[in-house]
């Protein structure tokens, strides 16, 4: 399996658009993605030189729909 370790959230907003998710809002320190036909929100937090936690983004990974493998294929 792949590692989720120390993906930047800029990047990780543009793997979702990749995917179909479109930015929503960005409110306070989190941007909001949505995607037309999908009842899930995912929200990514924003924060400056830090990276996502592995966590979150294997949650909003299985919200989208997508395995991890997918995900990071549209990450690089």
């Amino acid at each position: 399996m792949s590692s989720l370790h120390g993906l930047k959230p800029d990047r990780v907003i543009k793997a979702f658009e990749r995917a179909g998710w479109t930015v929503k809002r960005q409110t306070g320190s989190h941007a909001i993605l949505t995607r037309e036909g999908s009842p899930y929100i995912l929200s990514i937090p924003v924060h400056k030189g830090k990276p996502v936690k592995q966590g979150l983004l294997r949650g909003q990974i299985q919200k989208a729909g997508m395995t991890v493998d997918e995900f990071l294929r549209l990450y690089k």
